[in-house]
């Protein structure tokens, strides 16, 4: 060193510091990485080279309450990349492009999945079979074809609203599956595995394999037949010449509270849901409400017998019309008043003044009393069905309520209701006076099939007395068997029911044409397994009452589920409306056919409820026997004298028209080849010009008066 020059030895010096500076920076980098960072970077480290891929659980099934599936999850194909081992590969424009290709996808978005900072991204899920197969040939760098479960529904569109349905990460999102996501869906699984910088599986690396738990499996309180029933009727209806905007049927077994079907139509299929408006996701007869009309008067009618303010026989008398305060109420049949009547024939004819008056008897007994008993039948909440979105209905509060508003209520208006807090209510009446909570899943089972949690009938309150309810269901058999219902009559069987026509409330009023027919009744009558609601939205064209379109369709399916369910009919006699108390048949008016060709005269007699025996080989009716505007028994056959056509052009005998439908009178006069002048919109006809028995010549036109019952009654509230 003393040989060196001052200069040089400054250099070194200058070189030792800055050595020494570098060391001790270096070794407090490596402290400061090591003490401060070290926890960090571990992890870090470890999830550079480990992966977990999730084990997805397998979703439960659903099935009806005889086992039959209706959702269940199926093995599907998903595309994933580890984008690591792509962009390695050079090829990852080539492979973005196939992948786009074969996935239609937009090729720019494959590429930024498959060359993201990531060491996985899935690419696409749930693909075909087909499809997967072409990918797994091409055997192309980086990507993989995984195996995951998809929800399937093997039935399509049955029981969609009460099904919902799961999204492409098995999560519910609609109806039970969403209300029972938390039971179906399982507990996820994964494997945790070591793999090195290329993506590769370390050999002999640390594997962890934690087992999902599969989901449980549901049985549904529902039947996959009667569900069909109702679907097929109502795809029958919603195809027809006249469809509704909607229409929806429930059925529940009065003794427990399960529902045996739900069905809507419009409907959605679940397989393929985001190809339907998701307004069509929602099952109107859990979340929408709706004014009951006639059907409620069952309610009133409960309530009344239960309290004791009326009896069967006490005496009523209809003028058509009833005033409470400053207004009129006026019965759906004003135009022909009911007159002298009995309660029972007062619900028989469902007669609105007559309810008026009941429903003010009961809230002048004790304030309040009506409104307890609608919340004692469970309107104004929620049933607690595990459906989302369930409605509680709109009431009027009550220090709102005046006698107006108690007398629109006793006939089914001023307040709204949900379907099925309807058929709750009318259960309770069918199985002796109980409000049982509805219910739609029955057992929950696990993977071995063992039932993890069963559901019993929950009994909510008593409302009415059990000989009430024997009342209550004995009146209601004569709506059927005599009265507004007599639609709804099933040939053997006491059925029992009520039928609705009520206007639709928009903007405040009601709307113009817009009504919701309904018929809700129970079967058999004396000891009820089934009670049904069967709800048309605005029926298309002519009829729109709920005895006219909503009984028929109630008497198709009540037919085949008690025939399904193997009720033994109770009686072989004809227990309609056209037959007395001791068993005779009703008396009709014949309608003068002479002079008619007999093809017109035997369709006259048809539609009378006749029927037509010919004698003669001529092609025109020249007498018959009984002659016309006499009155025989239902069914009575006509003798009919078949000549020459000479007498063709000669006079007619204008029919009886009085109560007659616009329809019927039309295809009548039109059959005896008369003309149809009509004053009215439609309803049943109360007045004609010429009168019957009066003779005019072929092709000459008869006036007709018709009265809409539904325009005319109590539902549109008259000031005076």
């Amino acid at each position: 060193m003393a040989g060196l020059s001052v200069k040089m030895r400054k250099k070194i010096t200058v070189v030792l510091v800055f050595m020494f500076v570098m060391f001790f920076a270096v070794l407090f980098k490596l402290g400061y990485v090591q003490i401060v960072q070290g926890a960090e970077l571990r992890v870090k480290a470890e999830n550079d080279h480990t992966r977990d891929i999730v084990v997805a659980a397998k979703r439960g099934e659903i099935s009806d309450r005889n086992g039959k599936t209706l959702a269940v999850s199926i093995t599907s194909d998903s595309v994933s990349a580890n984008p690591v081992q792509v962009k390695n590969s050079g090829k990852s424009q080539e492979i973005a492009g196939f992948l786009a290709h074969i996935l239609d996808m937009d090729e720019e978005t494959v590429l930024k999945k498959i060359t993201a900072n990531s060491s996985y991204v899935w690419v696409k899920r749930k693909i075909d079979f087909e499809t997967a197969v072409i990918i797994r040939q091409q055997n192309l760098p980086g990507i993989r074809i995984e195996s995951e479960t998809k929800r399937s529904y093997p039935k399509g569109m049955l029981a969609a609203h009460i099904l919902g349905f799961a999204g492409i990460d098995n999560q519910g999102l609609e109806g039970l599956e969403k209300a029972r996501d938390d039971d179906l869906k399982g507990i996820s699984g994964s494997i945790s595995g070591e793999f090195d910088a290329k993506g590769q599986p370390i050999p002999f690396g640390q594997q962890v394999y934690v087992q999902p738990q599969n989901g449980y499996n549901m049985v549904l309180t529902i039947d996959e037949n009667i569900q069909y029933f109702c679907e097929r009727e109502l795809d029958q209806l919603l195809n027809g010449e006249a469809p509704p905007k909607r229409a929806s049927i429930l059925i529940m077994n009065p003794k427990t509270g399960e529902i045996l079907a739900m069905a809507n139509r419009p409907a959605y299929d679940p397989n393929n849901y985001n190809d339907f408006e998701q307004a069509l996701y929602r099952n109107a007869l859990v979340t929408d409400v709706y004014e009951p009309g006639s059907t409620f008067k069952i309610i009133t009618t409960s309530t009344a017998l239960q309290e004791g303010v009326v009896s069967l026989e006490e005496g009523f008398y209809d003028p058509g019309y009833i005033t409470v305060g400053k207004h009129r109420i006026k019965c759906w049949r004003s135009y022909n008043p009911h007159g002298s009547q009995s309660f029972a024939e007062v619900v028989q004819n469902s007669c609105n003044p007559g309810f008026v008056e009941v429903g003010l008897r009961i809230e002048n007994k004790k304030k309040g009393l009506f409104y307890e008993y609608i919340r004692n039948f469970g309107f104004g909440q929620p049933t607690g069905i595990e459906l989302y979105g369930e409605g509680k209905g709109l009431m009027i509060k009550e220090e709102k309520l005046m006698n107006i508003d108690i007398a629109t209520m006793s006939i089914g208006q001023s307040i709204a209701v949900t379907p099925l807090q309807m058929v709750a209510a009318v259960s309770a009446v069918a199985n002796g006076g109980t409000l049982l909570k509805p219910q739609i899943v029955r057992e929950i089972r696990d993977d071995d099939n063992n039932v993890v949690q069963a559901f019993a009938p929950q009994e909510v309150r008593r409302v009415i007395t059990e000989e009430t309810a024997v009342t209550v269901r004995d009146v209601l058999e004569r709506v059927v068997t005599k009265g507004t219902g007599s639609r709804a009559y099933i040939p053997g069987m006491r059925v029992a029911g009520k039928t609705g026509t009520a206007q639709k409330a928009e903007g405040g009023r009601y709307a113009e044409g817009k009504y919701v027919a309904s018929f809700i009744g129970l079967a058999p009558a004396n000891d009820p397994q089934i009670v049904a609601l069967v709800i048309i939205d605005e029926p298309g064209g002519y009829p729109y009452q709920g005895g006219q379109v909503a009984a028929p369709v109630f008497q198709v399916i009540v037919s085949d589920v008690l025939r399904y369910l193997g009720v033994v009919p109770q009686s072989t006699g004809d227990l309609r409306q056209d037959v007395e108390e001791d068993g005779t048949v009703k008396e009709i008016v014949v309608p003068d056919v002479v002079n008619l060709s007999l093809a017109d005269a035997e369709k006259a007699l048809l539609l009378c409820g006749l029927e037509a025996q010919i004698s003669g080989n001529g092609s025109v009716v020249n007498s018959q026997v009984p002659a016309g505007l006499s009155r025989v028994k239902a069914g009575t056959a006509v003798l009919l004298n078949a000549g020459s056509s000479t007498v063709s052009n000669g006079v007619i005998t204008v029919p009886d028209l009085t109560g007659k439908r616009q329809k019927e009178v039309a295809e009548l006069l039109g059959a005896m080849g008369l003309k149809l002048s009509s004053n009215g919109s439609g309803g049943i006809a109360n007045e004609q010009d010429p009168l019957p028995g009066v003779q005019v010549m072929p092709g000459q036109s008869v006036q007709v008066n018709f009265i809409d019952p539904e325009a005319e009654k109590a539902l549109a509230i008259i000031d005076q």
